[in-house]
């Protein structure tokens, strides 16, 4: 039995279609309908059920806030999905998108922290000077390393953002999962690149 993985139904193919509407820019151009689906349903599933636990543990959120942390779990589930699928890859990593790009898709994140801070733990400071300082520096440190190595250091840079998560920062309370997800989003999904297997039934023109 050969040890190589099979791979005959599917290929890597960077050309991608022209957007046709505003979803395309935000999942790829191309996106399959399974891609759409995972992208989608399981992110509505986990933010209904942190709405859930926020009602049935009472946790004393205000409807606005309960509006605010669903939008940041969306934001963030479907982010890792969204940015790990390979329609995803071939769109955010396509011609002309690089160090400036992807820094500025990351430094625009400072907006997550904030809202947290201010919606959930006023003062707190600390959190987003510390979770943005942290992402910045990884990014920064993955985007200038030779493309050969930037997947196992983003694998270590993860692992540090979550020990930095448990033990270091001061965490608002029910935003534990926060960080960790935000971490995953940004520096694994997003700002690495890898090859776009496609279904061969997707033609390359």
């Amino acid at each position: 039995m050969s040890a190589i993985p099979k791979t005959e139904h599917f290929v890597i193919n960077w050309h991608y279609p022209e957007p046709r509407k505003a979803l395309d820019r935000f999942v790829g151009p191309g996106a399959t309908r399974a891609e759409i689906l995972l992208q989608f349903v399981p992110t509505l599933i986990i933010t209904l059920a942190l709405i859930a636990a926020a009602i049935i543990n009472e946790w004393g959120w205000t409807p606005v806030q309960v509006i605010v942390a669903g939008v940041l779990m969306l934001d963030m589930i479907g982010g890792v999905i969204t940015n790990a699928t390979s329609a995803g890859k071939r769109w955010y990593h396509r011609a002309g998108q690089g160090f400036r790009q992807h820094m500025l898709f990351v430094l625009i994140h400072i907006a997550q922290p904030t809202l947290v801070v201010l919606f959930f733990d006023p003062g707190n400071w600390a959190f987003v000077a510390g979770s943005y300082g942290y992402l910045v520096l990884a990014s920064l440190l993955i985007l200038l390393t030779p493309l050969y190595l930037q997947r196992p250091l983003a694998g270590l840079l993860l692992v540090m953002g979550f020990f930095l998560s448990f033990y270091v920062l001061p965490i608002p309370q029910y935003f534990e999962w926060f960080l960790p997800v935000f971490y995953t989003k940004l520096l694994s999904s997003h700002l690495l690149r890898e090859e776009p297997y496609r279904p061969s039934s997707e033609v390359q023109k």
